[in-house]
C-alpha cells in the first residue's frame, strides 16, 4: 500500500454531485437499480449475500450484519420491524448525518432491500432530534421514493409492501443504545432494556426487530449491485469494505474521509492535510470519546475492528478526534466525563453514581486541588463501573479516564504536585 491509497468513493460517490439529495440525481447515478435486482431474488438469497460480503455493523460494535439479519424468525405470527439507528450522539462522530444530508436515497434504498430480506413491512428511522435539516431532508426523500413507486404498496409490482416512518428523537445520548432507542420509539423514557430477550426475538412492540446503523444499511445497495466478492476487495479479510472516517480536532482539513477499513491514522492525517499549524500530535481517539485513547505511538495501527482491539482500544464509530500538544489530558478527560455524567439515564447505580463521583474528583484535580490518592480513587471507581453497568454507557465513560492515566499519568501527578506546592507555601511563610 502506498502512503495514501484512497478507494474510488463508494458510500460518498454522489456527495459532490449537484442536488445529490434529490431522487433525480440518485436515479442518474445507479439509484434504485439494486432494489430492482434484489426484488428478483428471495429474502434468503439476500441475507446470504450480505453474510458472504462480510459487512459488519458500522455503529460501533462491528457485529456481522448478515448474521444479525438471519436471527429474524421466519414465522409471521407477529409483524417484523427494521429500525435504523440514526441517533449519532457519540462525541466526535459525524458520518451518518452528512450521509443522510448528501445522499438520503442510499439509506432508503438500503432500508427497502433490508426490510424485504427480513420480511418486514414497517421500517423506522430514528433520527437525532436536534438535526432538523436532516429530518426534513429524509422526509422529503421518503415522499419522493413513495411517489416513484419504491415505497408503499406493491413496490415495483413485486407484491411487497413497506412503509418508512422518520421519527425525531429528543436528543438523548442514551437513545443510541438500541434497546433504549426502542423504548423511546414506543413513547417511553429512553432507558436500556434487560437482555435477553434480544430485539430479534422481542424488540419494538415486543415483535421481532433488527436495529442497524445508517452507514451499515447504506452499504447494502452497493453489495447487491457489486457482489460480495467485489465488496471484500476493499478493507481487510475480517473487516471488509469501505468506511467513512470522521476526522475532527487539530487537523488542517477536518471532515469525512472514505477509506478502506484498516487505514491508519498516518494515512488519514495525510488526507486531512496533516496536523494544524504543524503542532505535533499528542493523543487521539479511534472511535469517539467512549473508545480508549491512543497516542502518537499508535499512528500505524490499522483502523479496523481487529487492529484497534489488538492495540488496546476499539474501532467504535471511527470518530477520529485529534489533539495536539497544547491540550491537557486531564482537562479533556474531565470534559468528556462531564458529558457522560449528564447523559447517564440513571437506571443503574454504577453508572449514575460512578459518573457523578468521577466528575467531582476530576474537576477538583483540574482546579489544582487534587492529591495522588485521587488517581487511585479514580481507577477504583472505574473498576466498579466497567462491566457492571446496565449498558455500555458506563464502559464508555471510564475509557478516557483509564487510558488517560495509562498513557499520561505524569500529567495527573503534575496537577497533584501543583496542589502540594500551593499547600506548602503558607507553612514556609509562617516559619519565617
Amino acid at each position: 500500500m502506498s502512503t495514501v491509497d484512497p478507494v474510488t468513493p463508494v458510500l460518498t460517490k454522489r456527495w459532490l454531485s449537484p442536488r445529490s439529495w434529490s431522487i433525480q440525481t440518485y436515479e442518474q447515478l445507479e439509484g434504485y437499480t439494486a432494489l430492482r435486482k434484489a426484488l428478483t431474488a428471495t429474502p434468503e438469497q439476500i441475507v446470504q449475500m450480505v453474510k458472504d460480503s462480510g459487512l459488519r455493523g458500522r455503529g460501533g460494535a462491528g457485529f456481522p450484519s448478515g448474521l444479525k439479519w438471519s436471527f429474524m424468525p421466519p414465522n409471521f405470527d407477529k409483524p417484523h420491524y427494521l429500525v435504523i439507528n440514526a441517533d449519532e450522539g457519540e462525541p466526535g462522530t459525524c458520518k451518518d448525518i452528512p450521509l443522510m444530508m448528501a445522499d438520503p436515497h442510499s439509506l432508503i434504498e438500503g432500508c427497502v432491500i433490508a426490510s424485504y430480506a427480513m420480511r418486514a413491512n414497517y421500517c423506522f428511522i430514528y433520527v437525532r432530534g436536534e438535526v432538523l435539516h436532516c429530518i426534513r431532508r429524509l422526509n422529503q426523500a421518503v415522499a419522493e421514493a413513495k411517489a416513484a413507486g419504491y415505497l408503499g404498496k406493491d413496490i415495483l409490482g413485486s407484491g411487497y409492501d413497506l412503509e418508512i416512518v422518520v421519527h425525531a428523537g429528543a436528543g438523548a445520548y442514551i437513545c443510541g443504545e438500541e434497546t433504549a432507542l426502542l423504548d423511546s420509539l414506543e413513547g417511553r423514557r429512553g432507558q436500556p432494556r434487560l437482555k435477553p430477550p434480544f430485539p430479534a426475538a422481542a424488540g419494538l412492540y415486543a415483535a421481532p426487530t433488527t436495529v442497524n446503523n445508517v452507514e451499515t444499511i447504506a452499504s447494502v445497495p452497493y453489495i447487491i449491485n457489486g457482489g460480495a466478492e467485489w465488496f471484500r476487495k476493499m478493507g481487510t479479510e475480517k473487516s471488509p469494505g469501505p468506511k467513512i472516517y470522521s476526522i475532527s480536532g487539530h487537523v488542517e482539513r477536518p471532515g469525512q474521509y472514505e477509506a478502506p477499513l484498516g487505514t491508519t491514522l498516518r494515512q488519514l492525517l495525510e488526507m486531512a492535510g496533516g496536523m494544524k499549524d504543524g503542532i505535533p500530535l499528542k493523543f487521539w481517539t479511534p472511535g469517539g470519546s467512549s473508545t480508549p485513547m491512543f497516542t502518537a505511538e499508535h499512528l500505524d495501527v490499522p483502523l479496523d475492528f481487529e487492529g484497534a482491539v489488538e492495540a488496546g482500544s476499539i474501532l467504535g464509530t471511527t470518530a477520529v478526534m485529534v489533539f495536539n500538544e497544547t491540550v491537557s489530558v486531564p482537562w479533556a478527560v474531565m470534559k468528556w466525563t462531564q458529558f457522560y455524567k449528564h447523559e447517564s439515564c440513571g437506571k443503574c447505580t454504577p453508572c449514575r453514581e460512578g459518573t457523578y463521583w468521577l466528575v467531582q474528583i476530576l474537576e477538583r484535580m483540574v482546579a489544582g486541588n487534587g492529591t495522588e490518592e485521587d488517581i487511585d480513587t479514580l481507577l477504583d471507581i472505574c473498576d466498579n463501573v466497567l462491566g457492571r453497568s446496565f449498558c455500555a454507557l458506563g464502559d464508555g465513560a471510564v475509557s478516557p479516564i483509564t487510558s488517560g492515566i495509562q498513557y499520561f499519568r505524569d500529567e495527573f501527578l503534575a496537577l497533584c504536585e501543583k496542589n502540594r506546592a500551593k499547600n506548602r507555601k503558607p507553612a514556609l511563610a509562617g516559619a519565617n
